[in-house]
């Protein structure tokens, strides 16, 4: 799925240039449409509510058995230990495939997910996307990876050695708040403009830009 149209790319890139104009970092910017597929959190939800229609089956058995004779048209059923299991093996798999299958849904697939796993699992695609793209790329080991991902609704910033070294998380914060106060408005684009603008200015405090400066990483917004 594409999220910025050429003129947006364009103006991404735009804002990188002119960061880097003022400082030896290298900004990189990734825009993905998720950070993960979390078919195991789709399997795990499965197996709880096939676990849990189960246990309620097992512990209510004079609720269930006389509602699923009602169902049936109301004859009242052997309940021999026979159809007993089966019932309960028809329970356990409808409900497993059922609400495995409504989590196709995406809005209620990530609404499921915890938030601390969404947290992590962008971060770790951030760290991902940046030892591939940015990571001991830049002479002085200089390069800052802005992480989108818009499924999660999260966004990170990884910078390289250096620079963490001299710059701690707290600060980019900001860019984060600045870059997300567009994001959540629809305008994408700004965000990243917004993003990008405050990466540069820090970077340009610690890193400032040396006559012999050249271009490390391309400044293109790369869409995942």
């Amino acid at each position: 799925m594409r999220y910025l149209d050429h003129d947006e790319h364009a103006k991404v890139s735009a804002a990188v240039a002119a960061a880097e104009a003022h400082t030896a970092g290298e900004i990189v910017t990734v825009l993905a449409d998720r950070s993960d597929g979390y078919s195991d959190i789709q399997l795990g939800w499965a197996v709880l509510a096939s676990t849990a229609a189960l246990t309620f089956l097992a512990l209510f058995p004079d609720f269930y058995l006389p509602l699923v004779d009602r169902v049936l048209g109301g004859w009242n059923h052997d309940w021999h230990p026979q159809a007993v299991l089966s019932l309960a093996v028809a329970v356990v798999v409808l409900k497993f495939v059922g609400v495995w299958a409504i989590q196709f849904w995406q809005p209620l697939r990530y609404f499921l997910i915890p938030p601390p796993i969404k947290k992590a699992r962008v971060r770790e695609a951030a760290i991902r996307h940046f030892k591939v793209g940015a990571e001991r790329r830049t002479h002085g080991r200089t390069g800052v990876l802005i992480y989108l991902s818009m499924s999660e609704h999260r966004a990170e910033i990884v910078a390289d050695a250096s620079i963490a070294e001299k710059v701690t998380a707290e600060v980019w914060g900001g860019a984060m708040a600045d870059m997300l106060v567009h994001i959540r408005e629809g305008r994408v684009a700004d965000g990243l403009v917004a993003g990008i603008t405050d990466v540069g200015a820090v970077l340009a405090e610690h890193f400032p830009r040396h006559e012999n400066d050249v271009n490390e990483l391309p400044d293109r917004l790369i869409e995942v």
